[in-house]
């Protein structure tokens, strides 16, 4: 194999790469990148056996053929070099390293039998789909902060995708995450050839692989979808990641239906408020107490060892007139809510042992749901 490419191109590839390959090295392919050249374009691939990313770039291709390389020394390598310099890699037969020449810069890399890297990117999907990257953008953007860590409930290590009927019989693609202690769902248009989607769970690495792909994608994006597998197609790039084999809970049931107490009060005025009083305590397990009454709201918080502290809104800042209620929330799942939000909040509360409605006045597609704390 032999090939020539630009630095720039070869970096960007690189980036993406990289943070899919396995640094841990358990089995030791798992931590190079595929390189393959062919007919005027290079094709990278990396896999943790969970997820494969692969991604074609224009390449100059002097000599086909194949070979894997460390995929973390060779980003690094490439990074370091200058903007301008064109790259040339050779690699004359399986038992010899890489070459990697730049200008005067010459090194070489140890690699591993191409025939060791694992596919998985092969197979059938029985339902594709395009959507648009603003929707699918959103649908993550405003659940993964709910996403559980813990790894006994490994159902809810992932954003559940599923086709949801509205209570006017309509069909929205949902997208919803849970850790216990609160909800996040956005619902966005069906897209065509979604209908009959599986309800699935992508996992909390492809999630975030994944967002950071939507960053730099054209307009639109191929989504595939099997019982097993989903594959997301960006131009050049594809990504393919097994899904978590579990059930999601029916989250529905924890979506109060009776509660009638509304709080409406902006975004910037609650959010820097919660911060503020927030700052006297460290320990997580400490709530902001929130004191209701007719269009009045106090926040406040307490620590044994730094004090007390609080602010209060008036009526120019909240609408409120479900009469006194004192309810308690953690700051830091209040401020991952409202960073959701972009102009008011909109609370509909029950009482303060019973879970709590939260949603963005100017967007309806969105609902969180939020558990309280005793205070």
């Amino acid at each position: 194999m032999k090939l020539k490419v630009e630095r720039t191109i070869l970096l960007k590839a690189l980036a993406h790469i990289q943070s899919v390959a396995e640094k841990r090295n358990t089995i030791p392919i798992l931590a190079n990148v595929l390189i393959e050249a062919q007919n005027g374009h290079m094709t990278l691939t990396a896999t943790d056996m969970e997820i494969a990313i692969v991604e074609s770039i224009p390449a100059e291709a002097l000599e086909n053929g194949s070979v894997t390389a460390p995929a973390s020394v060779l980003y690094e390598i490439v990074r370091k070099l200058p903007d301008t310099a064109q790259i040339e890699l050779t690699h004359t037969h399986e038992d010899m390293p890489l070459s990697l020449r730049a200008g005067k810069y010459a090194t070489s890399l140890n690699v591993l039998n191409v025939d060791e890297f694992p596919s998985m990117t092969s197979g059938d999907f029985p339902h594709q789909f395009n959507i648009p990257t603003e929707t699918l953008k959103k649908l993550i953007e405003q659940t993964r902060f709910a996403i559980s860590t813990e790894e006994t409930r490994y159902y809810l290590n992932g954003i559940y995708l599923h086709i949801m009927e509205t209570s006017e019989g309509s069909k929205k693609l949902c997208a919803a995450a849970t850790d216990g202690h609160r909800l996040a769902r956005v619902e966005s248009a069906m897209p065509e050839g979604s209908e009959n989607i599986p309800g699935i769970i992508i996992p909390r690495k492809t999630v975030y692989e994944v967002y950071k792909l939507l960053e730099e994608a054209n307009d639109i994006i191929k989504l595939s979808v099997s019982d097993t597998r989903i594959q997301f197609k960006f131009g050049d790039i594809t990504l393919t990641s097994k899904l978590i084999d579990g059930t999601f809970p029916e989250y529905e049931r924890v979506i109060p239906k009776n509660n009638t107490k509304i709080l409406r009060v902006g975004k910037q005025d609650f959010a820097t408020a919660v911060a503020r009083v927030a700052a006297i305590s460290m320990e997580r397990s400490k709530p902001v107490k929130l004191s209701l009454d007719n269009n009045s709201l106090i926040l406040s918080a307490s620590s044994v060892d730094q004090g007390n502290a609080k602010e209060e809104l008036d009526e120019t800042q909240v609408q409120y007139d479900g009469g006194p209620l004192e309810i308690g929330f953690q700051a830091r799942y209040l401020n991952d809510i409202t960073d959701q939000i972009d102009s008011q909040v909109e609370f509909i509360l029950a009482d303060n042992s019973a879970p709590t409605i939260v949603r963005d006045v100017d967007d309806m597609s969105a609902l969180y749901v939020l558990m309280p704390m005793r205070v």
